[in-house]
């Protein structure tokens, strides 16, 4: 009793933190109203199942939202501790209408869909989509475009309590990238902008999606998967049910929207272009996608699988847009494009788009300083007394970021062997695990049969789907908010 009580008033700020998490809850049950809207909408007969959901989501909520912390002070070790408890938690709750509804038969399956959701990893594990509720359908999008900025962020928009020094730590936990700027004085000033512009983007993908032979619902959900660069889609066959080029078009665009860094469109809204333009990552980004769009264009010609304009023009760049921002779609017969394209996959994967994105991967500006600090090395070893400096955007990267760096790249490839090894283990074959690991980490969901559909991960074993769902959740938080929880130092006071 006297160790808890310890742990309650001088290790960490408990009460605030089951408080803050209550909030979260109450915001995940307004959620949970779209899905319950949809379900009247179509009659798809699982109000009740939502309502239970939402019931018990409330009742968790409002108990925790009544605790009374003594101080509303929050450090770096409650940040760090709420934001990866946040994740798991809202999974937990997120998952129950899967499970109310009987689409998935076990918790081990509607929590890997609720993480994968969440993380916008767009990993599946039903075998098919035919005859699931249009209210689940929607609550599938709809937890990736909750997960594509961070609910987390969202609270901080809409709740004044947080908006302290424990609010600027949440916020920097949980979006991505190297450093974290903030766009107005206020950090829930900051998180406002940030959601009005994703709002206000997802909301014109949503419009011009519906303006093609896409209905109202396909459209929000794919609007929703899109703008959070997502990929869960309506259907088995996912964009090819509608073979429009001027579907592919928009769906392209939006996906490189989203693996923008949203700082440097807030920045172009306001009418700074030049500081997108002049941005390295953004450069870099754009270039990439070009030379993987040059790649699976020759690889299309070589193998002889030119039929249309399309499959020269918009295919290979929606397909190299959608791999680098970890949107995971995948176009029909790109097993068949060669083996350059599958290697290009996992590079992309592990890529990424811009850090403060959308999008997965570890990530374009963490690329350009490890291989600028190679350069740098490279040159030292001709000429030891050479002072030389990582330089982004024209100016010089602190020695201290530079290393962080480089330890996030070891440490991202390290649980993608880790995880393959565990995988591998549980009876998944080896090309497989790998494969997987890296698709959880980089939040790509590919699956490895590489033909567009969301099955593959149904076939893997219960203890695989639990370690993957952790993989998806470190790669989601940027690997340090969840590794940090595992080290001795964390818990000492």
């Amino acid at each position: 009793m006297v160790q808890l009580k310890h742990i309650h008033y001088d290790f960490v700020n408990l009460r605030m933190l089951l408080r803050t998490i209550g909030w979260l809850l109450m915001v995940l049950t307004g959620f949970m109203l779209l899905p319950l809207i949809a379900s009247f909408l179509y009659h798809d007969s699982q109000s009740q199942p939502i309502l239970i959901s939402m019931g018990i989501t409330l009742a968790c909520a409002m108990l925790l939202m009544s605790m009374k912390p003594k101080s509303r002070d929050m450090g770096k070790r409650e940040a760090i501790l709420l934001t990866s408890l946040v994740w798991i938690i809202l999974s937990l709750f997120g998952m129950l209408p899967f499970l109310l509804c009987g689409t998935h038969q076990s918790v081990t399956d509607a929590f890997f869909e609720t993480m994968s959701g969440f993380t916008t990893t767009g990993a599946s594990v039903l075998n098919s989509l035919n005859g699931v509720p249009h209210s689940l359908l929607l609550w599938r999008c709809l937890l990736q475009w909750i997960g594509g900025l961070g609910i987390i962020l969202f609270t901080l928009a809409v709740v004044p309590m947080l908006n302290n020094k424990g609010g600027m730590l949440m916020f920097n936990e949980e979006v991505t990238g190297i450093t974290h700027d903030k766009l107005r004085p206020r950090v829930s000033n900051t998180a406002k902008s940030l959601w009005m512009i994703y709002i206000c983007l997802t909301l014109m993908c949503i419009l011009l999606l519906w303006a093609s032979r896409m209905n109202l619902f396909e459209a929000i959900c794919h609007g929703l998967s899109t703008m959070s660069t997502g990929g869960f889609s309506t259907t088995d066959m996912s964009v090819r049910d509608w073979e429009s080029p001027y579907i592919i078009i928009i769906l392209t665009v939006f996906m490189f929207i989203g693996g923008v860094n949203f700082n440097l469109i807030f920045a172009t809204i306001s009418g700074n272009a030049k500081k997108l333009l002049k941005n390295d990552a953004f450069r870099w980004f754009c270039i990439i996608i070009l030379l993987g769009y040059a790649v699976f264009t020759i690889s299309i010609i070589g193998k002889h699988h030119v039929h249309s304009w399309e499959e020269v023009t918009i295919i290979p760049l929606f397909q190299s847009v959608s791999i680098l921002t970890s949107t995971g779609l995948v176009v029909p017969h790109f097993y068949h494009w060669g083996a350059v394209p599958y290697i290009l996959l996992l590079i992309f994967m592990a890529i990424g788009g811009c850090a403060g994105s959308t999008s997965g991967g570890a990530k374009v500006d963490r690329f350009i300083i490890l291989f600028k600090f190679l350069k740098n090395e490279n040159y030292r070893t001709m000429y030891p007394s050479a002072v030389k400096t990582v330089t982004i955007n024209g100016k010089g990267t602190s020695y201290v970021i530079v290393m962080k760096v480089l330890a996030f790249i070891a440490f991202y490839f390290l649980i993608v062997f880790v995880g393959g090894f565990l995988l591998t283990i549980l009876g998944v074959s080896f090309n497989d695990s790998f494969f997987f690991s890296l698709s959880a980490i980089s939040n790509a969901g590919v699956g490895v049969d590489m033909n567009g559909c969301e099955s593959c991960f149904a076939i893997i074993p219960d203890a695989a789907k639990w370690i993957l769902s952790f993989i998806m959740l470190t790669g989601r938080l940027e690997l340090y908010t969840v590794i940090l929880l595992f080290t001795p130092a964390f818990w000492k006071k």
